[in-house]
């Protein structure tokens, strides 16, 4: 990879990863329309530890409630102030994991390609915006989450799988569908990619170390910077301006690209 290659493939990692567009059909879809080589194991590995470490700033403060009354909560066997929340994002995060171990080699050799990647764009796209009408109709939003939520966002994050989906985007669907307000089913959905991206890069860790590459570390430092720093002010910006932009030009988005692809 050389320095363009690799500052535009963390760009895209760092600002789609959290965005409802699909951070993993950008990352396949570049390299194709670029006639890019591919990546390497080691860079996916690196630029998911960077959007990981942006979020887990984010809300290092409420981590560290969630952490705090999550092991009061296991201790006293109770509820206890932030705690459901934290059970929630743990319970959330076992349908996801357990689709990734039972199809991940399926979903390698069969949903990989552009046109399974610009279905799943325009399909959950317009489901996006179906949650976004949903939302707009919905008098009463709630802030407190359910565990009939959690066991149905849980369930849908698992849809995220299939390259395209885009995980952030299904939770905030799932979220606004089962009548969460939309800074919950964001909250509620970013929390959840915490233990879904360490997951992932300790999976691609494991298969890393059993099949060693050479690496150009300058490169893998930039593009672990780049993805950061670039996810980092994606949260931030996202989450100050969805109340004012709403979901809508992102659905347009999804559905502009899906035709392209389709029409490519």
């Amino acid at each position: 990879m050389d320095f363009i290659q690799t500052i535009v493939l963390s760009l895209v990692q760092g600002l789609s990863e959290f965005l409802p567009i699909s951070s993993s059909a950008h990352l396949i879809l570049v390299p194709k329309l670029t006639d890019w080589t591919d990546q390497g194991l080691a860079f996916d590995v690196v630029v998911h530890l960077g959007t990981l470490s942006a979020i887990v700033f984010y809300y290092r403060a409420i981590i560290r409630i969630l952490i705090q009354d999550f092991f009061y909560s296991v201790v006293k066997i109770q509820t206890i102030g932030q705690s459901k929340l934290a059970w929630g994002v743990l319970l959330g995060t076992i349908p996801v994991g357990l689709a990734g171990l039972i199809f991940k080699d399926f979903i390698e050799l069969n949903l990989r390609s552009t046109e399974v990647i610009a279905y799943s764009t325009l399909v959950f796209g317009l489901l996006l915006g179906f949650s976004s009408w949903v939302d707009a109709k919905n008098q009463q939003p709630r802030s407190e989450i359910s565990w009939q939520d959690v066991g149905f966002i849980g369930v849908m994050q698992a849809l995220a799988l299939i390259p395209g989906t885009s995980r952030s985007g299904i939770t905030i669907t799932a979220g606004l569908l089962m009548g969460l307000s939309k800074n919950m089913s964001t909250q509620f959905a970013f929390l959840l990619s915490i233990p879904v991206i360490t997951l992932s890069a300790l999976l691609m860790l494991l298969e890393l170390y059993q099949q060693p590459q050479l690496v150009d570390w300058s490169m893998l430092v930039v593009g672990f910077l780049v993805a950061a720093i670039s996810a980092y002010l994606t949260v931030v910006f996202f989450i100050k301006l969805l109340d004012t932009i709403g979901l809508v030009p992102f659905v347009i988005y999804r559905i502009i690209l899906g035709v392209l692809l389709l029409a490519i």
